[in-house]
């Protein structure tokens, strides 16, 4: 009788989610169980989430294989056909104790084998909180679930529902659980974070909670957000940026392209000034904060002249972390109607030049940091990040999960050296 394996593709929040369902079954004592938690956000990554499954039960033949995630979500029946698999549930019900309780009955007549339902008719945030999960040095804290938004190129509200909030109170509690248990830093996620509150009495925003949270738990040393949409940012954020140096000087924006026509066909809320503005403006509050962002290569229509314009807004917003999508057809979305699709190898050519452009920025940054004295969060004995998310390594142990003190003398690829 072995614990179940789980497996995690995709996201942050998936991930959050894996540790749930891992506390979830064990309550429920299920055993001899494989779970694969899969993404959907692109063609590829259910492609993957198909592969890893076939392996998974190639290296567990007699072991029960259940799947569930965003792509079990929108397509079920892909995965509900694949002879390897015995059970699909969907992205609600993973997170609920009657279903681990079911599946822990070896399957024998009381649970049926797919258990997928509307995900748009729910209204509330799965209520199981984990305290931390990861590494001893950060733990991650999901504040919100689903997405109003209909993005041209998007599967995902239809893998997570409409956005719903974790109440204010709910998240500063788990927090002050987290604090109490030495974690030095917090990281608040979601689906689309900016619309946090939306859906709560009085309507607040994420500048809001993050206020509460700094003046509540004054014990918290940092606390991080992860990817939002800048065209959302509110005053209360902005306030934040420019006061609290226990919010960390870095966010990943959702920016996705450079051109104006291009953003309006992806059904996205802003234009590329909106970008640089933010990101100027942001500065001019937090000189040392520094970007992320998830820019799509060969969207549907995008000609050289468009690209060109995504390429020139990595400097125009002097980004560094950048995440690189190719576009990938996927079906169900309106994107994949629009009759001028991109050539794969364009778009292949198109993504490396957006990685190279960011590569160099990467490289700049490094060289920038050179000489500073930063104060660094040990994530294992020999490697910590900074404020800004960069990598730092150690010749000599330090104690993980705290943060070190110390002067940057150099860089080794895309690191930092003290």
């Amino acid at each position: 009788m072995n614990p179940p394996k789980f497996t995690t593709l995709g996201c942050r929040l998936n991930a959050y989610e894996t540790e749930a369902m891992k506390e979830l079954s064990q309550q429920a004592g299920l055993t001899d169980a494989v779970v694969v938690n899969t993404c959907a956000v692109t063609a590829e990554a259910v492609r993957k989430a198909r592969q890893e499954i076939r392996k998974l039960r190639r290296e567990n033949p007699n072991a029960r294989l259940i799947v569930t995630g965003c792509a079990a979500q929108t397509e079920p029946e892909t995965f509900s056909r694949m002879e390897e698999v015995d059970a699909v549930i969907g992205n609600t019900e993973k997170m609920q104790p009657d279903t681990w309780n079911g599946m822990a009955a070896d399957f024998i007549g009381q649970t049926e084998a797919v258990q997928v339902d509307d995900i748009m008719s729910v209204s509330e945030t799965a209520g199981h909180l984990i305290d931390g999960f990861g590494t001893r040095s950060r733990a991650y804290v999901q504040v919100q679930n689903g997405c109003d938004h209909r993005c041209t190129f998007c599967i995902i509200p239809y893998g997570r529902g409409n956005s719903r909030s974790v109440p204010a109170g709910v998240v500063v509690d788990q927090i002050k659980r987290l604090v109490d248990r030495g974690y030095n830093e917090v990281v608040l996620t979601g689906v689309d974070l900016t619309s946090w509150g939306a859906d709560l009495p009085a309507q607040p925003k994420l500048g809001d909670l993050v206020m509460r949270i700094l003046k509540l738990v004054p014990d918290l040393p940092r606390l991080r957000i992860s990817s939002i949409d800048s065209i959302e940012v509110d005053e209360n954020l902005l306030h934040a940026i420019a006061t609290e140096p226990r919010l960390m000087p870095h966010l990943h924006l959702s920016l996705q392209h450079g051109d104006d026509l291009i953003l309006k066909r992806m059904k996205r809320r802003h234009l590329r000034d909106d970008a640089i503005r933010f990101t100027e403006e942001a500065r001019k509050l937090r000189p040392e904060m520094t970007f992320g962002a998830d820019i799509i290569a060969g969207f549907p229509t995008e000609t050289d002249a468009h690209f060109e314009n995504s390429l020139k807004l990595v400097t125009d917003c002097d980004l560094t972390w950048l995440h690189v999508f190719p576009y990938s057809k996927r079906e169900g979305t309106p994107a994949a109607r629009i009759p001028q699709q991109i050539n794969g190898n364009i778009i292949k050519d198109r993504a490396a030049r957006l990685r190279a452009a960011g590569e160099a920025q990467v490289a700049k940054h490094l060289t920038a940091q050179i000489g500073k004295t930063h104060h660094i969060l040990m994530e294992n004995p020999h490697m910590g990040r900074t404020e800004q998310f960069t990598e730092v390594t150690f010749g000599a142990p330090q104690t993980e999960g705290q943060i070190v003190t110390s002067k940057i003398f150099g860089r080794s690829n895309t690191q930092l050296t003290v």
